[in-house]
């Protein structure tokens, strides 16, 4: 049995997932990939004591190297994965990514790491928020399940004149880089989708606030709204904003350019 997912902003019940593999003589293999950093901090249950197998990335919510672990509580089953890893699958370790991981650990360990993932979860929810109220109800535009509890809002498109594909590009437009997603029961084929998946976890890696990511659902808000009403003469304004919010909140704070 296959838990975990990629686009979905509640948490699983892992505790009832193990209940059903022992049910019917099964094993439960979750990726956390998505939600390993909320898991780490004790924002997210965990799925470790639960499932045989737990696989993630390392680079999404844990914000380290590109690359992946493999967990198990099961002895017989760790032999099993470390002898598919090596010699089963890889060649030479990659150094540089295991020292990366390491660091990402210990990082993922301290309170400046929990208090980055609490405002992941504070942003998502402001997003959430914004994007249920009336104005862009009004336009067909809502949010899967009503809100989130995790890191990413799936916004519904399926009653809107936008499609996910028009969404992401005016998006774009903006400078706000989000990705088309499909939603369930999906009317429109899966190249062009009828949802968007917006995550918060850059940009509170950036420092951004609670009132930031306010400014952030707010234009995201607008910017879709216009789309829907085909006014796209406001969208400079709110590329501006986004700007500002950007110089504010820079990638490399420490760093200078060359020359100065």
């Amino acid at each position: 049995i296959v838990a975990g997912w990629s686009a979905y902003p509640r948490q699983l019940d892992f505790v009832r997932f193990r209940e059903i593999a022992d049910k019917v003589g099964a094993y439960l293999f979750v990726d956390m990939a998505h939600f390993a950093g909320l898991v780490a901090t004790g924002l997210h249950p965990s799925p470790v004591p639960h499932a045989h197998v737990v696989t993630s990335t390392t680079h999404k919510t844990l914000a380290g190297p590109r690359g992946g672990i493999i967990l198990s509580n099961d002895a017989e089953i760790a032999k099993k994965l470390n002898s598919a890893v090596f010699p089963g699958q890889q060649g030479g370790p990659l150094e540089h990514v295991i020292a990366g991981k390491a660091v990402a650990f210990k990082i993922a360990a301290s309170a400046e790491f929990k208090e980055r993932q609490q405002r992941t979860l504070a942003g998502s929810r402001i997003l959430a928020q914004r994007l249920t109220q009336a104005d862009v109800a009004a336009k067909g535009i809502s949010v899967l399940t009503g809100g989130t509890d995790v890191h990413l809002v799936l916004v519904d498109l399926r009653h809107s004149e936008l499609d996910g594909q028009q969404a992401e590009d005016l998006l774009a437009k903006v400078e706000i880089t989000v990705n088309r997603n499909s939603v369930p029961f999906d009317p429109r084929p899966p190249m062009t989708t009828s949802g968007l998946r917006i995550g918060t976890p850059a940009l509170a890696t950036r420092g951004f606030s609670e009132e930031a990511f306010a400014e952030v659902a707010e234009i995201i808000a607008q910017t879709l709204i216009a789309g829907a009403e085909g006014n796209t003469g406001v969208l400079p304004e709110l590329k501006a904003r986004i700007l500002e919010l950007a110089a504010a909140h820079p990638l490399y704070p420490n760093l200078k350019k060359i020359g100065e």
